[in-house]
């Protein structure tokens, strides 16, 4: 919250029609303000938090990569938690199933 109340009194600041779109009415907890950041900046802290070295071999449990011509089969990103990016052209993108996680849960 703290970060948050940071971030609105420097867009209230700065533009003073920030003041009613981001109107606290639930006492500090910046709710419109988070799902904005989130979605301005969700792919950016998605390839923070995945492209680490660190993570080469490592795999999601949710299949989400489409290996095949049929629909229907998937299997694990395993290239840094994302899809094969020679066969996906989606390769990069978060997951959906992470992406929708409500933000307090993130």
């Amino acid at each position: 919250q703290k970060y948050f109340n940071n971030i609105y009194e420097n867009s209230v600041r700065e533009k003073s029609q920030a003041k009613d779109h981001y109107q606290d009415k639930n006492g500090g907890n910046f709710f419109k303000l988070r799902e904005d950041w989130w979605y301005a900046n969700r792919e950016t802290v998605w390839k923070a938090m995945t492209c680490s070295d660190e993570l080469t071999g490592a795999s999601y449990f949710h299949a989400t990569c489409s290996d095949s011509h049929r629909s229907e089969t998937f299997s694990q990103a395993k290239d840094k938690c994302r899809c094969d990016g020679a066969k996906s052209a989606n390769a990069d993108q978060v997951p959906t199933y992470f992406d929708y996680v409500p933000q307090f849960l993130r």
